[in-house]
């Protein structure tokens, strides 16, 4: 049996997809009923007939931070595949976060070693790697925190220690480090609102540079290297490193707009974060910007795929294909 945590988010969603292509007993925990139905619109999308094997999930309600719900889910697991986490660049979000991500996978890896489970595999971010701008990040760049580093990151790279934790008392584990991610799916949900944003019309650019991948090869790479002989390793997860104005640029191109042609200096967007954050404090709303994106926005970083490819001999779908693919899915579900 293998447990599947996230399974209603954007890499669960997929990896379910992908793993009940060869048709395995899969138990996924959710934390909200109504989520599920995302996730059915995912093998809808992606498959020819409505025969895909999506009604044989073991969908089970439970949390992370709920050790009875674990205690149930756990039943006759033999793998596990963690996905779930809080992403949130708001401050005030940190607490929560930092529960969910660090000490929900501290309750998991707890329970992975008391019932002996024979692989661990968790889905971290390269914010957990971090690294220093303009310079090549791998697996093997030391963690280095800075004012630019995240509350995200920081509860992202506890997690990892969790994990690490793990493999020191004799879990076999892997660890997972996509970049931002695209593809398929809810278009008001994580790294998708990109293209929400594009879609209302976005005359503004800034400098900064990430890396982005496909959420298929994000789920593809996870099942292979679980399914694999290899233990006790992290793999950074990267299609390309790509400039934020040419992403915004494909994406508009993609659906039949104009694109961003105006660079915003760092003091308007500094601007824009603090009038965000006051506005988000009288609403007692989340605001549109913070400080920690604002920062992101004009970092550039760049990230190494090289580990990954030679190890799966992998050819990772272009971020151009992500980008066609994301669109696709939201005009499927529109007709």
């Amino acid at each position: 049996m293998i447990l599947v945590t996230g399974g209603t988010g954007l890499i669960g969603s997929h990896l379910l997809y992908e793993l009940m292509k060869d048709d395995v007993p899969v138990r996924a925990i959710y934390r909200d009923k109504s989520r599920i139905a995302g996730v059915r619109k995912i093998f809808d999308f992606y498959s020819d007939s409505k025969d895909h094997n999506f009604e044989k999930i073991q969908w089970v309600e439970g949390d992370v931070l709920d050790l009875t719900s674990l205690q149930e889910a756990f039943v006759d697991v033999t793998h596990v595949y963690h996905c779930a986490a809080l992403v949130s660049f708001v401050r005030r979000d940190f607490k929560r976060m930092n529960k969910i991500n660090r000490e929900g996978t501290y309750n998991m890896v707890n329970f992975a070693l008391a019932n002996n489970i024979q692989k661990f595999g968790h889905i971290s971010s390269t914010a957990a790697i971090g690294g220093p701008e303009f310079e090549l990040v791998t697996e093997k760049t030391k963690w280095s925190p800075t004012d630019k580093t995240s509350g995200y990151a920081v509860t992202k790279y506890s997690s990892e220690r969790e994990v690490w934790r793990g493999k020191e008392e004799g879990l076999d584990v892997l660890i997972l480090n996509p970049c931002v991610i695209l593809g398929a799916g809810n278009w008001d949900e994580s790294s998708l609102t990109i293209f929400k944003s594009v879609k209302k019309g976005l005359k503004f650019y800034t400098p900064g540079q990430n890396a982005f991948v496909d959420a298929r090869d994000v789920a593809t790479i996870f099942k292979r290297l679980m399914d694999s002989d290899v233990k006790n390793e992290r793999f950074l997860c990267i299609s390309e490193n790509v400039k934020f104005k040419d992403i915004f640029t494909r994406i508009a191109t993609g659906m039949g707009k104009k694109g961003p042609t105006i660079s915003t200096p760092k003091w308007l967007v500094g601007l824009a974060w603090r009038l965000a954050g006051i506005g988000a404090w009288l609403t007692r709303s989340k605001p549109t910007i913070t400080k920690e994106t604002a920062k992101s926005a004009f970092a550039t970083m760049t990230y190494s795929n090289e580990k990954v490819v030679n190890q799966l001999n992998y050819s990772f779908i272009s971020v151009e294909d992500a980008i066609d693919n994301g669109i696709r899915f939201h005009e499927f579900h529109s007709i």
